[in-house]
């Protein structure tokens, strides 16, 4: 494996309740983006495997007219800062503006770079000169999930995986290779697999059907 793909929200900073829409979903503020606890020391670690590691991101705040422009690129900079301070890099980051129901008509599209596609996948791989097949893909959502087995990339769920959540795979092969608690702990797994002394597929959740 040479490379790390990770979604971002729910992943790197943290999902927001917005009361308003009563909804949860990414940041819209700047005063509402905030890290993750242990993400720069889970980039550091998968830095230090030799692993390329790059953001792939459904951002459709903008289409909605959540956010602008402005504020997705002072989001990048705060993420940027504070895991260089940590010492971690991160190599590219790839966002999907788009949304098939936006309210900025330039914006409003079914594309080929929405997860569950793969074309944010594919071009942050061909960036990053691997094959999807080398790469993890570590997201907190079906679309991850979904996107990830498409590519041909192993997965790895942040959160819960719900047997509920079972239901809305399209098929067994879609669940991922490992659950983890956060963007360490699934980092911590990589570093076992890599060193081949991984003893455990699934931390928690829903097994996979042939374990």
């Amino acid at each position: 494996m040479k490379a790390v793909l990770l979604d971002r929200d729910g992943v790197i900073n943290a999902l927001v309740y917005h009361q308003d829409a009563g909804v949860v979903d990414a940041p819209f503020t700047r005063s509402q983006f905030k890290l993750l606890p242990r993400v720069p020391e889970a980039i550091r670690l998968l830095n230090d495997l030799g692993l390329g590691v790059a953001i792939v991101s459904n951002q459709p705040g903008i289409a909605k007219g959540h956010l602008k422009s402005e504020m997705l690129k002072i989001f990048e900079r705060a993420m940027l800062s504070r895991t260089r301070e940590a010492g971690a890099r991160i190599d590219g980051i790839y966002y999907c503006l788009h949304h098939p129901e936006a309210r900025v008509r330039k914006l409003r599209q079914r594309c080929r770079c929405r997860k569950p596609e793969i074309g944010l996948l594919e071009q942050a791989a061909a960036d990053l000169k691997v094959s999807l097949s080398e790469c993890y893909m570590i997201g907190d959502g079906i679309p991850d999930m979904l996107a990830g087995s498409r590519a041909g990339c192993r997965t790895i769920f942040i959160g819960r995986w719900k047997c509920e959540i079972c239901q809305f795979t399209e098929a067994p092969q879609v669940r991922p290779a490992f659950v983890a608690k956060d963007l360490l702990e699934a980092a911590e797994f990589i570093r076992s697999e890599l060193s081949g002394t991984t003893q455990v597929a699934y931390s928690s959740g829903c097994l996979p059907a042939n374990v």
